[in-house]
Formats: C-alpha cells, sequence, structure tokens
C-alpha cells in the first residue's frame, strides 16, 4: 500500500465555504477550462475522464459535511483513495487548515516511478488553492485559463 499526504495550508475561506466548492464535482468541472473538458463525464457523485487514452473514474464514497470528502476509484487500473480534509483554524472562523491524502495499491516500481510526482503534485495543488483564496494567482494557473479570464470575479 502507497500512502502519501500532502503539505498542510491556510485556505482564507472557512471549512464551510471550501467544502461547498469541492463537495459537487459538477463544481470541480467548471473550473476546467472549456477547452480542456472534452471527455469528461461529472454527476453529483461521480467524475470520469479520459487521460492519455486511460479512462479513470472516481466517484465520492464519503462526505462529512465542511470537513472530510473522500473519493475512490470507480474502474481504474488500481485501486485508490483521495481525501481531502477541511479543519477549521483555531481562533480564525474564515480559515481553514486544508489537506489531501492518497492511499494506493501500487506495486513497487509504480511506487518508485509515480511516488514523490504524486506528493509533487499534491503540494503543488495544496499551495494553489492557499495562493489563490489569498488573491496570489500563480502564473502557470493563469497560463492555463481561457484567453480574457477575467480573475477579478473568481470566487471559489
Amino acid at each position: 500500500m502507497f500512502d502519501v499526504q500532502s503539505k498542510k495550508a491556510i485556505v482564507s475561506k472557512a471549512p464551510y465555504e471550501l467544502y461547498m466548492a469541492f463537495v459537487d464535482p459538477r463544481n470541480i468541472a467548471n473550473m476546467i477550462p472549456e477547452d480542456k473538458r472534452q471527455g469528461i463525464e461529472v454527476d453529483y457523485d461521480r467524475i470520469k475522464a479520459s487521460v492519455q487514452g486511460f479512462d479513470i473514474a472516481v466517484k465520492y464514497v464519503e462526505r462529512v459535511p465542511y470537513s472530510l470528502l473522500k473519493l475512490a476509484d470507480d474502474g481504474a487500473p488500481f485501486h485508490f483513495t483521495v481525501t481531502a480534509h477541511f479543519d477549521p483554524v483555531p481562533g480564525d472562523n474564515y480559515k481553514t487548515s486544508f489537506f489531501i491524502e492518497v492511499e494506493a495499491e501500487l506495486n513497487f516500481m509504480m511506487k518508485s516511478l509515480l511516488g514523490g510526482k504524486i506528493k509533487d503534485a499534491l503540494d503543488k495543488v495544496v499551495d494553489t488553492l492557499s495562493d489563490v483564496s489569498n488573491g496570489k494567482i500563480p502564473q502557470e494557473v493563469k497560463d492555463k485559463m481561457p484567453q480574457g479570464f477575467d480573475f477579478s470575479n473568481f470566487k471559489f
């Protein structure tokens, strides 16, 4: 079993606001630029996408309001879960301590090839979410958005 946890970061949103942004995968799909949505199917409980010729799907298996979201594979070549944690910051009702955990059944070779890359990707997601919540839009995020996208109205 492969287990990895992202770094923790403070997101400048209350836990309920951040949770509500991710509780419905259709919200996540709406954050993806229109030209990148081809091959993605989304409903309230499931996301299915074709990535580099492989079909992969995840389903929400646990929702703990304002605290935790857990997703699991739904037809992937290996079993995995992704858990997002939304913890209140003591003394500040408008901030969330956020981190992501991944558990996956990977063989030794896959662990060796992907282990560090998965950790780096999780940390990047957490850092970007924290930056965006504080009004700092990383250049790589700006580069991936459609031309003319107005970040002054960007909210999650």
